[in-house]
């Protein structure tokens, strides 16, 4: 098994979208292994961002993700990196298929719902941001 850190990101939230996209979570056999709902700090969200400081999109990225409420989530399934990628879809929702959750859901290519960590390592890095070592 392997575990990868979802966020259903602030404009989710706001649009009272959580449920839905916990229950696809759940209908593409993710389990659930923590979840917890906060508002990051802008500085919680430099930190978290900070492999893409040096980007063009950093500022606006940064403010955005510190801007609501957003859940954390662990989520576990045989290839859950993968598996969630592939739910989520990419970035840019305009560029993904009908049933990923970024074209049903985002709004635009920042404000586009969730977030999943790209590699394994990256994924439990994430992890220990939300939820400490040990989870």
């Amino acid at each position: 098994m392997e575990r990868t850190l979802a966020i259903i990101k602030p404009d989710a939230v706001q649009r009272q979208l959580v449920g839905v996209i916990i229950s696809e979570i759940e209908m593409n056999q993710f389990a659930i292994r923590a979840i917890r709902t906060l508002r990051l700090t802008r500085d919680q969200a430099a930190l978290f961002y900070q492999q893409h400081c040096e980007k063009p999109f950093y500022e606006s990225l940064v403010g955005y993700i510190s801007s609501g409420q957003l859940y954390a989530l662990v989520l576990e399934r045989e290839s859950a990196v993968e598996e969630w990628r592939k739910l989520m879809g990419p970035t840019n929702p305009v560029k993904t298929g009908p049933l990923t959750l970024r074209r049903r859901f985002a709004l635009d290519i920042q404000r586009n719902s969730v977030h999943g960590a790209d590699t394994a390592t990256t994924a439990e890095r994430e992890i220990d941001f939300f939820f400490g070592e040990g989870v």
